[in-house]
């Protein structure tokens, strides 16, 4: 009797090592995944702001100047709702202002343009890079979420169920090339 009450309690003991384990590991992932998710933000605001320091510098045509200023604007300020479609929009901007590899050179002819340059292409690069480390940090806490003992003991909590950052970041040919 005794015996098989400490094995009980030992097999007790194991399936709760085990489960705290997992939710430590599902702790780790969604914490992964934030800090992906601020990296992300920073990136998106860091193309945005060197997409407004171009746009406002006078070496694009008004036309391309306005739809990259109003592209960037939308970005910055759209709601969590709406940002996926905003960032899309702006990259689509990025491409059309861009599609041009004259307009690139019209930015680097400008003084301090080669630097400008420069950081635009290096931030219109960072972007798919940091979204697809959110996006692959969701995917595992997904994965991690979707098991049986994650949702029978909810060891996830009260956390919300983690979303991927869609949009279009494909960058123009032109920013893309440049080291």
């Amino acid at each position: 009797m005794i015996e098989t009450l400490v094995w009980i309690v030992l097999a007790f003991g194991v399936v709760g090592v085990y489960l705290s384990w997992t939710a430590g590991r599902l702790d780790r992932l969604h914490s992964r995944m934030d800090a992906a998710r601020a990296a992300l933000d920073a990136q998106l605001v860091r193309r945005a702001s060197v997409v407004l320091e171009v746009a406002t510098s006078g070496v694009l045509d008004p036309a391309s100047s306005l739809v990259l200023y109003e592209a960037a604007h939308a970005a910055r300020q759209a709601e969590k709702e709406q940002r996926e479609v905003a960032e899309s929009e702006l990259s689509q901007a990025l491409r059309a202002v861009f599609a041009d590899a004259d307009q690139v050179e019209a930015v680097k002819a400008a003084p301090g343009g080669v630097e400008a340059a420069e950081e635009l292409a290096a931030a219109v690069r960072r972007v798919p890079m940091a979204r697809r480390f959110h996006n692959d940090a969701v995917r595992a806490a997904r994965a991690l979420r979707r098991h049986r003992k994650v949702r029978w003991f909810r060891l996830a909590g009260h956390a919300p169920f983690p979303l991927a950052f869609e949009m279009d970041d494909e960058p123009p040919a032109d920013l893309a090339d440049r080291p």
